[in-house]
């Protein structure tokens, strides 16, 4: 997400929980800890808990949806068609009219 997208969001400090989110769902313990500390920072201690735990929800929420079946929506499945077919997800067993 870009710079101007997360100020036009409307949320306050916006870009900086974009990019500890994006930190926290990335692989790099760098970029990490470096957003890690600037909430820290920027906003408290409380703040540092309520994003690390909305991050690990939203985490949930996508295995829940995998699990129970949920379809993908069309613009995901768009852009993950070359991904699912290189790992053959389209081949697992799945329930008729659920994605």
């Amino acid at each position: 997400m870009t710079a101007g997208a997360a100020s036009e969001s409307g949320v306050a400090h916006g870009a900086l929980l974009i990019e500890f989110a994006e930190a926290v769902h990335g692989t790099d313990e760098a970029r990490l800890a470096a957003a890690r500390s600037k909430v820290l920072e920027v906003l408290g201690t409380e703040a540092l808990v309520d994003a690390a735990g909305i991050a690990g929800f939203f985490n949930a929420i996508d295995r829940v949806a995998d699990a129970t079946g949920t379809p993908l929506d069309d613009k995901t499945l768009a852009d993950s068609a070359e991904l699912r077919d290189e790992l053959g997800i389209d081949q697992f067993r799945h329930n008729p009219g659920h994605g």
